[in-house]
């Protein structure tokens, strides 16, 4: 079972040079940190923090791209974890068929925030008692 979540924070940690994402639990008390690059650090943070770009950056582009063809994203899903590695798919709509696209969980995010409206984001349960949240 899929559990929704919500972005809480980006941190940046200059010490090490990490980035990593806060996911809360929508209505709960869990979280999942995950580490991510700074390109989709800083594409997630100025999305958040900014408001949208005079031209299209690479994740917009992404979700132009799925509605030019007549795509709809539906939702983010993370969905297992794998020697110390989240996997995530984007769930697309095109007709009757709805297409999982395998992603970085970093980049899924990144399309979900750059979304109008901002996508749902979803973790699945054994994911979050593996990462012991």
């Amino acid at each position: 079972m899929a559990v929704r979540m919500e972005l809480s924070r980006i941190v940046d940690c200059d010490l090490n040079d990490q980035h990593w994402v806060q996911l809360v639990e929508s209505g709960g008390s869990r979280s999942l940190q995950i580490v991510i690059g700074q390109t989709e650090a800083a594409a997630i943070n100025r999305r958040l923090l900014e408001a949208a770009p005079f031209r299209p950056l690479t994740h917009q582009l992404i979700c132009n791209i799925v509605e030019a063809l007549q795509g709809r994203f539906e939702e983010l899903i993370i969905s297992s974890l794998k020697d110390h590695t989240y996997y995530a798919s984007l769930k697309i709509r095109v007709g009757e068929e709805v297409i999982p696209i395998d992603c970085r969980p970093s980049d899924g995010i990144a399309v979900a925030v750059h979304h109008n409206p901002v996508l749902p984001i979803y973790v699945e349960e054994a994911v979050l008692q593996s990462a012991g949240s």
